[in-house]
Parts: structure tokens; sequence; C-alpha cells
């Protein structure tokens, strides 16, 4: 079995941005209102497959605008360093 999640930027009518995360196997769903958020769920959710997530697909609705996008890719990169930091320091490759 592929454990696969959905992410889906969207816009909401205030102009801000959130992300649809779906589990693709027993169809939950939740909006993440930040990129913190976001990715407490996906551990949340991939607790559930014993952390072993397959793949996450991205996309985005249209009307996410481009200063949307590359703020969610900025929060994204900085999520990941703290990640990285984190594996570090518990002596993780």
């Amino acid at each position: 079995m592929s454990v696969i999640f959905k992410a889906v930027i969207k816009a909401n009518e205030e102009s801000s941005w959130y992300i649809e995360l779906t589990d693709t196997v027993d169809g939950r769903v939740h909006d993440c209102q930040d990129i913190e958020e976001f990715s407490k769920k996906v551990e949340e959710f991939g607790q559930d497959y014993g952390g072993n997530i397959d793949e996450v697909n991205w996309s985005k609705d249209d009307n996410v605008s481009p200063y949307a996008m590359e703020e969610i890719k900025i929060l994204m990169a900085q999520e990941q360093e703290k990640m990285d930091k984190l594996k570090e320091e518990a002596g993780e490759s």
C-alpha cells in the first residue's frame, strides 16, 4: 500500500492562503492555516503508517497569487532548515 498525501494550496476570501491536506488512504482532510500546522498534521497523519509516507503531491488552485506562492516557498525552506537542525542535533543524517 502506498501512503500518498495531497497538499493543495488554496486562497480564501480574505486573500490569505491555507493548505488543504488530504490523506488519500483513508480520506481524512485538514485545512492547515500555516506551515507549522501543516508539518504537525503531516506528522500526525503519518503516525498511522509508522511514519512511512511515500509521497506528498502538491498542487495549487488557480486563484493563489504569485506573492502567496513565494511566501509559502520561503516558509517551507525555513521549516526544512529547522527540521534539518533538529535531526543534526539528534545525531541523525
